[in-house]
């Protein structure tokens, strides 16, 4: 199987893999996130991917593009549903690149996060593998998310504190978790 994972970050993806090696699945991972802000918070997430994925021998594609401006565009005013825009944004360009360059299937890490709506994202992946006619390949990986991190830790990584949209920064700041859902 072919597969093309959508990656968010290091952290995130360690058990993914091991998840997925359990199956004899060694997808490619692909970055692209440009939701994350500020410009240095995508260059550690970026740059720990980058480092994790050549130290264990896998593909990592990038549409490597700090997209603050373009996102804040595409968003508009409505903030009470940026994260079903935001998960749409990135898996639509998944979806895409996967089905343009004859993956088998499409999946992302952010599966793994208790923090993430599981539900919404699902629903996005979904409805681009209807529109760019590739199957998503659902996990539910979070009951591997304490594990991951761990390693995570263990490995040294760059383990961010937001989900990495500036809303979500700004919520960390002053303690409102009041978002969409």
């Amino acid at each position: 199987m072919k597969l093309l994972l959508h990656t968010c970050c290091a952290p995130c993806s360690v058990q993914c893999l091991e998840t997925l090696r359990a199956e004899d699945i060694r997808p490619d991972l692909f970055w692209y996130n440009p939701n994350i802000h500020p410009y240095t918070e995508y260059k550690a997430r970026r740059d720990t991917l980058a480092q994790f994925v050549a130290d264990i021998g896998l593909n990592l594609l990038m549409e490597d593009e700090y997209g603050l401006r373009s996102f804040l565009a595409g968003l508009g005013q409505d903030y009470t549903n940026r994260c079903t825009f935001c998960y749409r944004l990135r898996l639509e360009k998944t979806a895409s690149f996967a089905a343009a360059r004859g993956y088998d299937c499409f999946s992302t890490t952010l599966l793994i996060s208790p923090y993430q709506k599981h539900d919404l994202i699902r629903e996005a992946a979904e409805g681009m593998a209807e529109k760019y006619g590739i199957p998503f390949f659902y996990r539910d990986f979070r009951p591997g998310f304490r594990e991951g991190q761990k390693q995570a830790r263990e490995r040294g990584f760059y383990i961010q504190k937001y989900c990495g949209c500036i809303f979500s920064e700004e919520e960390r700041y002053l303690g409102n978790r009041n978002n969409e859902g």
